[in-house]
C-alpha cells in the first residue's frame, strides 16, 4: 500500500486514533507542483511533482506543566504511521514543560470539505501561458533579446485535525513567474516578476515589452559613486523590505527590548507614528487575489508561533494604520506575557493609502534620482534598528528631468525598512507584486512604489 493510496483526511483520523497522548494535533500537507524553465528563448525543462508531509504534535500533561513533541516526516506509509505517532509522544515525554503551552483550540466549526480529495495542480495550469510565452520568445528573438526564467505553480492542501475535535482544511495555490532579458553580449540584464494564483493574469508579452524598454535604457552607461540619492523603490523592492520588517515585528521581542519596535525605557512603540504618509500596512486572509489560510497552521513553535495555536481563527489585522504602529505579532502565549492583543502572523501583506500614481508617473515627476529594479541578498546588520544591507540587481537607472537617461552601476545599500517608511515622501498606487528576495518563502504581497529622498547607497557593487 503506497503512501498516497490513503486519503489525507483518513491519515489524520488514523493518527489521532493511534495517539495515547493527552492532546494531539495532526497536519497533513498534500503538495503538488508544476514548472517550466527556459533559457535563450527556448523552453528547456518542465515537470510535475507530488508529495505528502505529515506532522504530529503530541502534548503530555505533567506535574510541572504540559510538554510537547513534534515530528514531521514525508511519504509516510500506513506501516510507518504508528511509529511516527509514538515518536512524537516520546519527544514530548523527553522534553521539559513547553513554555508556550496553552489548551488546544476548541469551538471551531468543522470544515465540510475536510473529507474531500486534495486539489492538485498539473501542467494544464500553463495551457494559455505556455503558447503566449512561445510568442514572447519569437518577439524577443526578433528584437535581439534573450529571455531566461521559470514559472512555478504549487498547490498545497493542508488538513488539520486535533484531539479537541477540530477538522480544518485549506487549499493554497501559489504561482511565481520570473523573467530575465539579456542582451546577446550579456552586458545588459533586466528582470521582471509576478505572483499569481493560476497564471491567468500574467502576460509574457507585456513583461517582455517592459524588459525591452529597460534594456534600451541600459545602452547608455553612467558610473556613479556611493552616496545618498533620491530613489524610487518599485513595489517588489518595497515588499522585500516590509516582509523583513513583518518578520521582525515580534511583540515579545519588542517588549524584551530587542528590536526596533522596543520603546526606550520599556514597552513597545505601538501607538507611535512610523511615517507621516497616511499608509496602512495590513494582512487579511480574505484579501482578494492574495487569499491565505484563515486559521493558524503551525508545524513548530518559535518566536510568536505556537503549535498549541493550530486552528486558531485569523482575522484581518492592521499592523500600521495611517502611519501609526497598531499591532505586533503574538501567539496566545506571548500575548499573555506581554499584555498585547493576540495577533498571529498572516501569510499576506498589503501596504496601501498612497496616491493613485503609477511608477511611470512618479518617474515623470523626478528631477534627478535613481530608479531601482529589485533588491537581493538582503541580510540583517543590527536588529535594534532593523538595519539591513543588500544589493541592487538587474538594472539601476538614472532619472533626469522626468526621463530615464541611462543605466548606472549597482550598489550595496544600508537601510532600515522603518527608516525608509519614516523618510518616504511619496507612495504610489498599490499593486500585486512578487518580492524577489523572499519569493521562496513569501509571495502574497501588494505594495506601492515609494520615493525616498536620501536612500543610502553605501558602496558601489560590481554585481549585475
Amino acid at each position: 500500500m503506497s503512501a498516497r493510496s490513503s486519503k489525507p483526511h483518513e491519515v489524520v483520523e488514523r493518527a489521532l486514533e493511534l495517539s495515547r497522548a493527552d492532546g494531539c494535533v495532526v497536519i497533513a500537507d498534500e503538495q503538488s507542483t508544476a514548472n517550466l524553465r527556459w533559457a535563450g528563448n527556448t523552453l528547456t525543462t518542465n515537470g510535475v511533482t507530488r508529495g505528502r508531509t505529515l506532522t504530529v504534535v503530541a502534548t503530555v500533561d505533567g506535574k510541572e506543566g504540559t510538554a510537547s513533541g513534534v515530528v514531521s516526516r514525508s511519504a509516510v506509509t500506513p506501516d510507518e504511521l504508528e511509529p511516527l505517532v509514538r515518536a512524537a509522544e516520546a519527544a514530548a515525554r523527553g522534553a521539559g514543560p513547553a513554555e508556550d503551552a496553552q489548551p488546544l483550540v476548541t469551538g471551531v466549526a468543522q470544515a465540510p470539505e475536510f473529507t474531500e480529495a486534495p486539489v492538485e495542480t498539473s501542467s494544464a495550469v500553463f495551457a494559455d501561458f505556455a503558447p503566449a510565452l512561445g510568442e514572447a520568445f519569437a518577439r524577443a528573438r526578433a528584437g535581439g533579446r534573450e529571455l531566461y526564467g521559470f514559472a512555478n505553480h504549487e498547490m498545497v492542501s493542508s488538513y488539520v485535525g486535533t484531539s479537541t475535535g477540530l477538522r480544518l482544511r485549506h487549499d493554497q495555490p501559489n504561482g511565481t513567474l520570473e523573467l530575465n532579458a539579456k542582451s546577446p553580449d550579456r552586458t545588459r540584464s533586466a528582470w521582471a516578476g509576478r505572483s499569481t494564483r493560476d497564471f491567468k493574469d500574467v502576460d509574457p508579452a507585456a513583461l517582455d515589452a517592459e524588459l525591452a524598454v529597460r534594456l534600451g535604457w541600459a545602452e547608455r552607461r553612467v558610473e556613479l559613486p556611493a552616496g545618498r540619492y533620491e530613489t524610487l523603490l518599485p513595489p517588489t523592492a518595497v515588499a522585500d523590505l516590509l516582509i523583513y520588517q513583518m518578520w521582525s515585528a515580534s511583540g515579545r521581542d519588542a517588549v524584551e527590548g530587542r528590536t526596533v519596535f522596543s520603546k526606550p525605557g520599556g514597552g513597545t512603540r505601538v501607538g507611535e507614528k512610523l511615517t507621516d504618509l497616511p499608509l496602512t500596512l495590513r494582512s487579511d486572509p480574505n484579501e482578494p487575489g492574495l487569499e491565505s489560510a484563515p486559521f493558524v497552521i503551525a508545524h513548530s513553535s518559535g518566536g510568536d508561533q505556537s503549535v498549541f495555536d493550530n486552528g486558531l481563527p485569523l482575522a484581518a489585522t492592521q499592523w500600521m494604520r495611517e502611519g501609526e504602529l497598531r499591532h505586533l505579532t503574538t501567539s496566545r502565549h506571548s500575548a499573555g506575557l506581554t499584555g498585547l492583543p493576540v495577533a498571529p502572523g498572516i501569510d499576506n501583506i498589503v501596504l496601501d493609502g498612497g496616491e493613485d500614481r503609477s511608477l511611470e508617473e512618479m518617474v515623470a515627476n523626478t528631477e534627478r534620482g535613481l530608479l531601482l529594479t529589485c533588491l537581493w541578498y538582503i541580510r540583517e546588520v543590527d536588529p535594534a534598528s532593523l538595519l539591513l544591507t543588500g544589493l541592487t540587481r538587474d538594472g539601476v537607472y538614472l532619472v533626469e528631468n522626468g526621463e530615464v537617461t541611462g543605466e548606472v552601476n549597482n550598489f550595496r545599500f544600508n537601510e532600515s525598512p522603518v527608516g525608509v517608511l519614516g523618510r518616504a515622501t511619496e507612495a504610489g498606487r498599490t499593486e500585486k507584486t512578487l518580492p524577489r528576495e523572499w519569493s521562496d518563502w513569501f509571495t502574497r504581497a501588494a505594495m506601492p512604489a515609494l520615493r525616498v529622498p536620501d536612500f543610502n547607497m553605501s558602496s558601489v557593487s560590481q554585481g549585475v
